[in-house]
């Protein structure tokens, strides 16, 4: 990746955020808050300058590190699952191209993000919107760990294939709040979301929603 990005949002590009939500609400997204901030936020600024004219196609792009940014559907869905709220305290697992991030933040959360990819993470001193989403704080570190000086957290998001439900996240998890993670299923070779809530009385209810394909939630940190 050369990290050449346009950071200009032309007409051309609105236009084709609004068909991309047009195409997310017949596959099913119909939280308007997540369609509105998706509608807002300008994907080719996340990727390189090399995508701008395909940037709004409903599919996954590489980004440094050999991640990748979701495609916007899955992000869609991510969200809608998880029900944001303003206000809400939510730790993002994988922050990658910190688009996921900056949609929760238009939604009006307070966004706790931990990225382990060096690079990605070092990237992140160049976002564009560091200025407008000062609810976005940026943590280098394990996923599998959380931030638990910052916990209890309202929600919990997961942006990668997990290969377990980290008891540490569940820990760091308020009673009645969810966590959405893609759950690895490595015998079918894909992901089932799952949307777990966390009970008063330290059980699971766990909700199972469609199969998906994500890069794998990794521990440690990477250099």
């Amino acid at each position: 990746m050369t990290n050449k990005r346009n950071y200009i949002d032309t007409y051309q590009h609105k236009g084709m955020r609004k068909q991309l939500v047009d195409l997310l609400k017949t596959k099913g997204i119909t939280d308007e808050a997540v369609l509105n901030a998706i509608n807002t936020i300008p994907r080719h600024y996340f990727l390189d300058s090399a995508f701008d004219k395909i940037a709004y196609e409903d599919r996954a792009f590489p980004i440094d590190a050999d991640q990748t940014i979701s495609q916007p559907y899955t992000v869609a869905y991510q969200t809608q699952l998880l029900e944001v709220k303003r206000n809400e305290k939510i730790l993002e697992i994988g922050t990658g191209s910190v688009y996921q991030s900056t949609v929760l933040a238009e939604m009006g959360a307070r966004v706790f993000t931990i990225e382990r990819q060096k690079k990605l993470y070092d990237n992140q001193k160049h976002y564009f919107f560091k200025s407008k989403y000062l609810n976005i704080k940026f943590f280098y570190g394990d996923g599998f760990e959380g931030l638990p000086t910052f916990a209890p957290f309202d929600k919990i998001i997961i942006t990668a294939a997990a290969p377990f439900i980290p008891p540490k996240l569940v820990a760091q998890l308020k009673v009645g709040g969810n966590m959405v993670i893609p759950l690895d299923d490595t015998a079918l070779g894909f992901q089932r979301m799952l949307r777990i809530t966390k009970q008063a009385d330290g059980n699971l209810l766990e909700e199972a929603f469609e199969n998906f394909s994500f890069v794998p939630m990794l521990g440690g940190k990477s250099r």
